[in-house]
């Protein structure tokens, strides 16, 4: 990448940075005042209100993967990377917030992991929490990688010494106030990403002509107007056949890949366990949902006007030797558009969003670390404050492996296709597993780790086969095929474990399975007094029938 991307910033660009970041670390010092034990370290004490989760709940999604990887797909393959948002975010957050917010929140449990061990017993729970482990390094990986092309970007600085500070940076703040300072740094990340961003958007229309300007120049760009129009997304699925593109799409992105992320991603989730009632809990990822469908136009949009207004993303599109990678295309949009002042505004969001998303992962990591590898395996029946210390020991540790692995992003030219090869081998089988488990009685602990077993391996195996030419999968596609694969295995595979196993005692199974819980238990008390602009079912079906209207329109 070189000088290509160095930033023209001014002394008040950083001037702006460096009191972004004095806001953060104040934001930690007083939230380490509030901890005191290790529910206030991993889950904020479950005392904070619907708004503030449901912002921290988008924000924490909305990392530097999210803003660079979809800017990327945008560029590469223009509308249908809207997909991501209104087919694979919207209709899953609905359904957990409508649906499993109650089953969670109702049984207590602090993490995924956990509710695997109770629902399955230790295989079910050591298989998932090493696999979660070692998903949460990977992805903090690509955030960190991120982070540290900012600042090599900003400063010049070689990529190492970028990681090592970038590093630095993060643990000193999750490691000061735990939960509670990344939730709330992530609801300031949440307005920093959008002041970043919205300007870069609209300048970035107005150098193009406006919408009209927009859509002549992508018109005759490669690629042309296909990349207006988002279904039936053939360059964005691999397959050639519109019809199975949209099945790829619906099936592995929509319902595996998607469902699988968000009703089963403790990062997510944990964000919801921190609030005050099941009431609130249930609306976070709804109130989440409202942002999250217009996300893209803030995000994809910049991708496509990188392609062609940025010289370097052009000559990539169009086949030409080039200097950078999609990845880059909205570092050099940043580059090319935004004015000094708004240049740092623009850097402290990409630093926010990189932050956020990096703390999510090693945040999430702590928790299951601590509480579902080292208290369930290693040390049981200790003091309290040793596992808080545990915790702490862990982001340290967490966040050296993840300069390690952000050396493996580094090799992928478009983020997404690495993130979401990811998301099939870990999300995908996890998801079968959980949700067969969670409405089938029937299913036994055998059933939920040989199932998840060969789950991750059908995934492994699509992916070595389209890596070594077997199967031929452009795009995405070999991750949406991947994802099905294991989602599929894991099901087939539980089912025949489960008829040659034993069950676990209908009795034990109160509060882990829908038809054995007590209706009480997982329904929500306060939900007939809420008016119903608080009410999370109603708030459910406006946002389904806005994504439907998004989807109808953008077409």
């Amino acid at each position: 990448m070189g000088d290509t991307l160095r930033l023209n910033a001014s002394f008040v660009d950083y001037g702006l940075v460096v009191v972004y970041f004095a806001v953060v670390l104040l934001i930690g010092f007083a939230a380490r005042r509030r901890v005191s034990d290790s529910l206030d370290f991993f889950l904020s004490g479950r005392s904070l209100p619907a708004w503030v989760t449901g912002l921290a709940f988008i924000s924490a999604n909305l990392g530097a993967v999210e803003i660079v990887g979809m800017s990327a797909n945008g560029a590469q393959y223009g509308m249908a990377t809207m997909h991501y948002f209104w087919i694979g975010a919207v209709p899953a957050m609905l359904f957990l917030g409508v649906v499993m917010m109650p089953f969670y929140y109702g049984s207590k449990v602090r993490s995924v992991p956990e509710f695997m061990r109770r629902r399955f017993g230790t295989g079910a729970h050591l298989v998932n929490a090493i696999s979660f482990a070692v998903a949460q390094v990977l992805i903090a990986g690509i955030n960190l990688y991120l982070l540290a092309t900012i600042v090599n970007a900003l400063l010049g600085w070689p990529l190492w010494v970028s990681l090592i500070i970038a590093a630095i940076i993060v643990l000193s703040y999750i490691t000061l106030g735990g939960l509670s300072a990344a939730i709330y740094n992530e609801v300031l990340q949440f307005f920093v990403i959008v002041a970043a961003l919205l300007p870069l958007t609209l300048i970035g229309l107005h150098r193009v002509g406006g919408v009209g300007g927009l859509i002549d120049k992508v018109t005759a760009s490669p690629g042309g107007a296909g990349q207006l129009s988002s279904w039936p997304a053939t360059n964005l699925s691999g397959f050639d056949n519109p019809f199975w593109s949209v099945v790829g799409i619906v099936f592995g992105l929509g319902f595996v890949l998607s469902f699988g992320y968000w009703t089963t991603n403790f990062v997510e989730v944990q964000r919801a366990m921190a609030t005050n009632s099941m009431s609130a809990a249930r609306a976070t990822p709804i109130i989440g949902a409202f942002p999250k469908m217009f996300v893209p136009f803030i995000v994809v949009i910049p991708g496509l006007i990188a392609s062609v207004l940025v010289p370097e993303i052009s000559a990539l599109k169009a086949g030409e030797d080039s200097p950078l990678t999609y990845n880059e295309s909205i570092l050099a949009l940043i580059r090319d558009v935004l004015p000094n002042g708004l240049l740092g505004i623009a850097i402290a969001g990409l630093l926010a969003a990189f932050m956020a998303g990096m703390a999510a992962n090693i945040s999430a990591f702590n928790t299951v670390f601590s509480y579902d590898l080292w208290q369930q395996y290693v040390k049981k029946d200790r003091p309290d404050d040793y596992y808080l210390k545990v915790g702490r020991w862990a982001t340290v540790g967490a966040t050296g492996i993840a300069i390690g692995t952000a050396l493996i992003a580094a090799g992928y030219s478009n983020l997404m296709d690495y993130l979401q090869t990811l998301f099939g081998f870990f999300n995908a089988p996890l998801f079968a597993t959980f949700i067969l488990g969670m409405f089938w009685k029937r299913m036994t602990p055998t059933a939920g780790w040989a199932g998840l077993v060969s789950g991750t391996l059908a995934a492994i195996v699509v992916f070595v086969m389209n890596e070594t030419g077997v199967i031929t999968l452009p795009g995405q596609g070999s991750a949406f095929v991947a994802a099905g694969a294991a989602f599929v295995v894991d099901i087939l595979v539980s089912v025949v474990v489960s008829q040659v196993t034993a069950p676990k005692p209908v009795a034990e199974l109160a509060g882990l399975v829908y038809s054995e819980t007590p209706k009480e238990v997982r329904t929500d008390p306060e939900a007939h007094r809420l008016p119903w602009y608080r009410s999370p079912v109603p708030l459910a079906g406006i946002a389904l029938v806005m994504v439907i209207v998004l989807n109808v329109i953008f077409r």
